[in-house]
């Protein structure tokens, strides 16, 4: 498995919180780190874990995380393997009644996966599904965009998403697609029991084939003057429908 960069603050401290032993360093850059108690108390927990710190210009932060904001800090990370897909059937039997899936039908925009993962943590989602094709992968911009999520959720990459969908039906999985062209409300639909959650992507929507193999399709009513919500803010609308029908007892 290649190591990747972290960066941020959030990103860097999920990674410590969850999986320090793949934390191989922290750079960081030591004017912002003398100001910042967050990376402050960073610093110590790497050290605590005898994880190597090295203090870098912030010039050489800024080349390490290209477009997305490192804050003064980044890690070198080595990312533990994605969920397999063969993986899915004992999570949903760990999971039993509780089973809460989300899957992603195409969402290429990193910024929109990492929100959508830190909904799904938030959520405690028992895994999030995407496609391995025509969709972006654990980027490190979805990692800081998730604010640690990315590490609190299973990942799972399916090669056929039709197939996939088909197994969580005959596993007693629920499949509800969110789309606008439907007069059911996701205020209509029961989501107890066992539920998959089905978003599609920022321009297109949910895929033909994805969409006839929902058990329902629903919409988020929106009065005002739009006609979409951003896929991450629909993604947190809906699962926490969810929560809240069952009892937000997850």
């Amino acid at each position: 498995m290649s190591e990747s960069w972290i960066v941020g603050i959030n990103p860097v401290e999920g990674a410590l919180a969850n999986d320090a032993t793949r934390v191989r360093e922290l750079l960081v850059d030591v004017a912002t780190a003398q100001r910042n108690a967050r990376i402050k108390e960073l610093v110590d927990q790497a050290r605590n874990h005898h994880i190597p710190v090295h203090h870098r210009p912030r010039e050489q932060l800024d080349k390490i995380a290209g477009q997305a904001r490192h804050q003064g800090i980044v890690a070198l990370y080595e990312p533990p393997p994605m969920t397999h897909e063969d993986e899915l059937a004992a999570l949903i039997e760990r999971d039993g009644m509780d089973t809460l899936v989300l899957v992603l039908d195409g969402i290429t925009d990193p910024h929109n996966l990492g929100a959508c993962l830190r909904s799904a943590a938030a959520a405690k989602v028992t895994a999030v599904i995407v496609p391995k094709d025509r969709a972006v992968g654990l980027t490190p911009v979805v990692r800081r965009a998730s604010a640690g999520g990315a590490d609190r959720v299973p990942l799972v990459a399916v090669t056929n998403l039709a197939r996939t969908l088909r197994e969580l039906k005959d596993a007693g999985v629920w499949i509800t697609g969110l789309a606008g062209d439907t007069d059911t409300s996701v205020y209509e639909v029961d989501f107890r029991g066992p539920v998959a959650l089905v978003l599609g992507s920022e321009g297109e929507g949910m895929r033909r084939l994805t969409r006839e193999l929902c058990d329902f399709v629903a919409k988020i009513p929106m009065p005002g003057m739009m006609e979409s919500l951003n896929v991450s803010v629909a993604t947190g609308v809906v699962l926490f429908e969810a929560l809240r029908q069952r009892g937000a007892k997850r």
